[in-house]
């Protein structure tokens, strides 16, 4: 099965029973990039939508959740969290051979480079303090009032992610990685006790997954919602600091050996003080074993994308074996982090 191609007559024929206003026909184009959901923008005579689909395939349990995608956003709807209006979500697999989702087009910028390199640092540093007020907004969220508050279990979340993301990562694996064994062992054995911050988090927060006004710096779309779930919102604040210590360019994405001062992108430390004064946290202990479980669980989620590139179910297969070479390279930082303290 391919994940580059998609039946515009059934899904067609599905939106004219199911979305009021609805006019075909349909052509479709794959957005490029993205290594989990296949999302195609479609072009109708009067609207442009983005449907969003799982892989066709042999799939990991619970990965590519595109329903829960489609909650949550439809749930935000109306928060200070920005995000696509949602239409229809397709639960039956006959119609294109996986469930997909249906919303509206946001038109935007998305930047891969954090570096920024076109704009100005004025406008770099209204970039990134955009970023940090929306993270500062999901994790603001009222859950009870958005009806959210089933959407993850009680309990210790980083044990349960912990828990999570080594069974993912064992079925997935397709090499022996020392460093990632010794994570996993180090995550395991100083696991941070329950403290009860409990909040909607997004689960891939990073600059990259933004969309920002194509005239300006303001933030109009959070995209790419898989991992949200009810959990701690110090794993979101501590992705973000993570994909900062990895090489800048195309495939790091980081801002590692980047005079950040010169381009006007905050520190690390400027970064999590502006987040605790959005929040009203006073201070964060500990903050290394948040990073560690973050370059834990990014290296998890790498190892899926290459097996899935290996297997044939990746929506991008020469990206996805790319990427699977940084999963050793997150793993040491993972544990560099957790031993630097």
């Amino acid at each position: 099965m391919t994940t580059n191609v998609l039946d515009t007559d059934a899904v067609a024929a599905w939106l004219s029973d199911h979305l009021a206003g609805f006019q075909g026909p349909i052509t479709a184009e794959k957005f490029p990039g993205g290594q989990s959901n296949p999302t195609f923008l479609l072009n109708t005579p009067s609207h442009e939508y983005v449907l969003r689909r799982k892989p066709p395939g042999t799939l990991l349990k619970s990965a590519h959740a595109v329903d829960r995608e489609f909650r949550v956003q439809t749930a935000l709807a109306k928060t200070n969290v920005p995000v696509a209006k949602m239409h229809v979500l397709c639960e039956d697999d006959d119609v294109i051979g996986s469930m997909f989702y249906v919303m509206d087009r946001v038109e935007g910028r998305n930047f891969d480079d954090p570096r920024l390199p076109d704009l100005s640092n004025t406008e770099r540093a209204a970039v990134f303090d955009q970023m940090n007020t929306v993270l500062a907004a999901i994790h603001s969220v009222d859950i009870d009032a958005v009806g959210l508050s089933d959407y993850g279990p009680e309990g210790n979340y980083f044990e349960r992610q912990v828990a999570r993301w080594t069974k993912q990562y064992r079925a997935s694996e397709t090499e022996h990685v020392a460093d990632m064994d010794a994570l996993i062992d180090w995550l395991g054995a100083n696991m941070p006790a329950d403290d009860g911050k409990r909040t909607l988090v997004h689960g891939d927060y990073r600059l990259d997954n933004l969309l920002f006004a194509k005239d300006g710096t303001d933030c109009v779309a959070v995209l790419d919602w898989e991992l949200s779930t009810i959990g701690h919102p110090y794993a979101d604040l501590a992705a973000v600091i993570m994909q900062w210590q990895m090489p800048p360019g195309g495939s790091g994405r980081g801002l590692q050996g980047v005079d950040r001062a010169a381009l006007g992108i905050p520190s690390d430390q400027a970064f999590i003080e502006a987040y605790c004064r959005r929040t009203g946290t006073p201070g964060i202990e500990g903050f290394n074993f948040y990073l560690a479980f973050c370059f834990f669980r990014m290296a998890a989620i790498i190892q899926g994308v290459l097996k899935r590139a290996l297997d044939g179910n990746a929506s991008d297969p020469e990206r996805g074996r790319k990427m699977g070479a940084y999963v050793p390279l997150f793993a040491k930082a993972g544990l560099e982090a957790a031993q630097n303290g």
